[in-house]
């Protein structure tokens, strides 16, 4: 919905377990989520939203512009900066030189291109690093998708079936390694207590709490890259 003096809409999440009101930005979506205690009214709610103005005016001013898929840009590659090479006489299908990226045929479409090599190659690299942990973990996992989750960098239901955000593989290897450590700990502990800290720390075989920080750092510069014009 929309609120005066709110330059983006708002999206209300009640929570049976939010303990307070917390506003955040969803670049990907350009909203703000505003999640709150169940108990609270709507009216309450949205006086204290329309209270953040500045808040959410000065956030915005931060925000930078997305790097898209364009020739000649640089973008991330397992935590490396590589640049994107098109010429139109080279083969279509993307292909990965040292630092290098290129793809031939129709300019319009490079982008797209672009994509579907990265999302492939997260799939390869994230069901085959799933596999191993899950066999460590002595675990089976149902199935291994990619999407483009705003919020999330994975997810893993009761069934077995895991789900991760392509942009994974534009991070550091490390890093998908302890998404994958964390969603693959989830196959014995559906929630985040003790007993799932102990096996994601002993799946992942590093410093979780280093890893969390540093894809959090990382993490609006990956939901930028190939993004906008």
């Amino acid at each position: 919905m929309s609120l005066a003096g709110l330059a983006w809409p708002v999206e209300l999440r009640p929570h049976p377990k939010a303990r307070a009101m917390r506003l955040r930005l969803d670049e990907v979506r350009e909203r703000l989520t505003l999640t709150y205690p169940r108990k609270l009214s709507r009216h309450i709610v949205l006086e204290w939203a329309r209270g953040q103005e500045e808040w959410v005016d000065a956030q915005l001013a931060q925000l930078r512009p997305g790097e898209p898929f364009r020739a000649g840009a640089t973008i991330l590659f397992e935590g490396r900066e590589i640049r994107l090479h098109w010429e139109e006489g080279l083969p279509r299908a993307p292909r990965l030189e040292g630092n290098q990226l290129s793809s031939g045929g129709p300019e319009a479409s490079f982008a797209l291109r672009i994509e579907r090599f990265l999302r492939i190659e997260a799939l390869a690299r994230l069901s085959a690093e799933t596999a191993n942990v899950a066999a460590r973990a002595g675990v089976s996992i149902r199935s291994v998708a990619v999407g483009d989750a705003s919020s999330r960098w994975g997810s893993c239901s009761a069934s077995g079936a895991i789900r991760y955000s392509w942009r994974l593989i534009l991070a550091t290897p490390r890093l998908l390694r302890w998404v994958v450590a964390h969603e693959v700990a989830h196959r014995r502990h559906m929630d985040h207590g003790p007993a799932f800290r102990r096996l994601e720390a002993e799946l992942y075989d590093g410093d979780v709490a280093a890893a969390r920080a540093e894809l959090r750092a990382l993490g609006p510069r990956l939901k930028r890259i190939g993004r906008g014009l």
